[in-house]
């Protein structure tokens, strides 16, 4: 009996030498155990999203269907109690306690099952390697030297920040943030001594352990009197199932905030930490404000809407509202509307003045509103109307924009050219119409385009900020979401001259002059003096839109129906106005309020005629203020532009005057108006011949 115990000696001391030995080399390799622990204890952790202030609004459950919430902090008390509890010479040893190593080699020697006594190290070891539930010699062995690598690597702190944020601690939780948060509703550092040992007893056994189990009194006596603390065991450890409940809801509502609802679709992850721009309880409130508006418009068959805030001149989004309750599936309020595309009426307004007044064309230019005729490429006649359907005679573009005349914008348009104001689009923005653009011909001017809130809003920043068009900021740390729309809100580029956009800034700025369309008194008036503003409606009613601004920050507002149905006759400034107010006056009262002025150092008064009006230092306001004016030869087509051959296809001919039209110096027809039919894809010269004075364009027919 003596000899065989002794060779049993020999060979658990053999076996130790042998583990020691084999230790020494994987230690040679520590990194890639190091990184290879590290690569699956971040694969463990769940996607988490906070906003600017790092207040959570989702985690995702990982792989394994636990939340795990990383955290790089141990609360001093908690750290105390876990290591008497489960490893109290874990500052000591390398990262395997060479007794109760020695222990279990000779329990193993003598047929012993007791394999137990892991240090920490090693606890994280096997459960990054889900190796927990299957406890024999070589997964021992495996762990042990797992373990000596990692502490040849990382810090002792390092590795007890990843076992408490891996440890699993029942009800599909992992690490203890997460715990704290279901079973007791606080942040951990918030624990008492008594909710410590509760999470501590559950480490052994989380299935049947955790504080929701029936009763953990007993162990929680045993536990307390072995960590010397003096805890009140007459209070009731039995949670009922009604309160089981609602920490359930509370800890589901703490996991995946209603605000994630618009963030969801963007792909948003780059890791698996992502703080972001957007401001929490800033969308909460826009949110409310968005539900209790749309129950005074449901009465106008109204019933969706959405929101969008863009801090100034950082251009990071701070709000993103697609919808008023995104818990219903009612009303459409499972559609993010912030982001699909819908008619945005005279809120391309503001675009298309900016490109005229590259175009010499002033505020104080003056436009005759009437009754034109038009001939549009389906050969039918076409006759613009203003809002109300009245025309006021000859007005500048000042008054035409501020009170968003339609027929002054329909000459601003062609002014600038179709063709151009479409490169503009599509190349300066970087723009993606849902239709081809060509199809939309002065439709465009009458708001026709279709768009959505975030990227019209996104455009808009450019009278903000000087003209430049700059990334869209969701991350803190810069970027946007790396998905189909990246190019789009990832521009950093100069779109236009700063001294056009003060002009535009302006017009939007001056609440005045838009009194006769707007009213005194107006959703759109606010106690303030640093504001731009922009209605849009879109045919029929179906869309209300106000997009407005200030240097500090820009709101978007959309309202309208998910299913594309009429209102009763909300304008943008009756429904959208009315929300776009109060979260202006919202903003207003909050961090994000700057107070910074608009620049309009680039711009001067003019006065002629008696009436103020502005421009541009070295105007020639003789120059610029009829250039609209219909006495020109031939107000259309414009020199270069570009059309498509197609079939019954026909290009209007326009003159302020009776004139001889010539067609390649071959006269054509003589009149104000005439419609040219081209046959073949090629350059045509068009001549306009009035009382000795002659003018000439060339055009392009492209076949292709």
């Amino acid at each position: 009996m003596r000899i065989n115990n002794l060779i049993k000696k020999k060979v658990a001391l053999f076996c130790l030498a042998m583990f020691l030995i084999l230790a020494a080399g994987f230690l040679y390799k520590s990194k890639n155990l190091t990184d290879e622990i590290a690569s699956a204890y971040q694969e463990r952790q769940s996607l988490a999203v906070y906003d600017r202030q790092n207040k959570l609004i989702y985690l995702k459950p990982n792989a394994l269907g636990y939340r795990a919430e990383y955290s790089n902090q141990i609360s001093a008390e908690f750290k105390r109690l876990l290591l008497i509890k489960e490893d109290k010479y874990f500052y000591y040893h390398p990262g395997i306690n060479p007794i109760s190593t020695m222990r279990a080699f000779k329990n193993y020697i003598f047929g012993k099952d007791n394999l137990t006594s892991s240090t920490i190290t090693q606890q994280l070891v096997k459960i990054i390697l889900s190796t927990e539930t299957e406890r024999n010699l070589k997964n021992k062995f495996k762990e042990a030297v797992y373990a000596l690598g990692l502490e040849a690597r990382l810090s002792k702190d390092e590795i007890l920040q990843m076992y408490v944020n891996s440890v699993y601690l029942g009800n599909k939780v992992q690490g203890v943030k997460s715990a704290s948060r279901l079973y007791f509703g606080v942040a951990p550092e918030m624990l008492s001594n008594v909710q410590i040992v509760r999470l501590l007893i559950a480490i052994s056994n989380p299935s049947n352990a955790n504080p929701f189990s029936a009763n953990t009194k007993d162990a929680v006596s045993r536990l307390s009197q072995r960590l010397d603390l003096d805890i009140d065991l007459s209070q009731d450890f039995v949670i009922k199932e009604n309160e089981k409940k609602q920490r359930f809801v509370e800890f589901v509502d703490y996991a995946r905030k209603n605000n994630y609802f618009e963030l969801e679709n963007m792909k948003i992850a780059n890791s698996k930490h992502n703080q972001l721009t957007i401001d929490h309880a800033l969308t909460n409130n826009i949110r409310e404000l968005l539900q209790t508006n749309l129950q005074i418009l449901i009465k106008k068959d109204a019933s969706n809407g959405a929101v969008a805030v863009i801090k100034l001149p950082e251009n990071e989004l701070i709000a993103i509202v697609g919808t008023p309750d995104p818990t219903l599936d009612t009303n459409g309020y499972q559609i993010n509307m912030a982001v699909r595309p819908r008619p945005i009426g005279s809120t391309v307004k503001p675009f298309i003045y900016l490109k005229g007044f590259e175009k010499d064309l002033r505020p104080f230019t003056r436009v005759e509103d009437k009754e034109y005729k038009y001939t549009i490429q389906s050969g039918f006649a076409f006759y613009p109307k203003n809002y109300d359907y009245e025309y006021r005679g000859e007005v500048d573009l000042h008054y035409a924009l501020s009170n968003s005349l339609n027929v002054p914008t329909v000459k601003v348009f062609e002014h600038v050219g179709i063709n151009d104001f479409n490169e503009f689009l599509l190349s300066d923005l970087a723009f993606s119409p849902i239709q081809p653009i060509e199809n939309y011909q002065l439709s465009i001017a009458l708001g026709g385009l279709e768009m959505d809130l975030l990227s019209l809003s996104y455009y808009f920043t450019i009278f903000s900020n000087n003209g430049y068009l700059k990334p869209l900021e969701l991350y803190q740390d810069g970027g946007w979401p790396d998905y189909q729309t990246t190019s789009k809100f990832m521009q950093d580029k100069k779109i236009v001259e700063e001294k056009y956009v003060q002009l535009i800034n302006k017009i939007l700025s001056d609440r005045k002059t838009g009194i006769e369309q707007f009213g005194m008194k107006s959703n759109l008036n606010l106690p303030y003096s640093n504001y731009a503003v922009k209605t849009g409606t879109s045919r029929d009613f179906h869309d209300s839109w106000t997009i407005g601004y200030s240097p500090d920050f820009l709101v978007g507002v959309w309202i309208g129906n998910s299913a594309n149905t009429p209102m009763d006759k909300i304008s943008g400034q009756s429904g959208a106005g009315r929300v776009w107010q109060e979260i202006m006056n919202l903003l207003y009262n909050s961090e994000y309020n700057k107070q910074t002025p608009f620049e309009f150092d680039l711009i001067t008064e003019f006065n002629e005629d008696g009436s103020l009006a502005y421009g541009l230092y070295g105007d020639d306001y003789s120059e610029h203020v009829n250039l609209l004016l219909d006495d020109r030869l031939i107000i259309n087509p414009h020199d270069g532009d570009i059309f498509l051959l197609e079939e019954g296809m026909g290009i209007p001919l326009k003159s302020g005057n009776k004139v001889e039209w010539h067609i390649d110096e071959v006269f054509f027809e003589y009149g104000n108006e005439a419609v040219f039919l081209p046959v073949e894809a090629r350059t045509y010269k068009i001549k306009a011949v009035a009382d000795g004075e002659v003018e000439e364009v060339l055009i392009f027919i492209d076949g292709e």
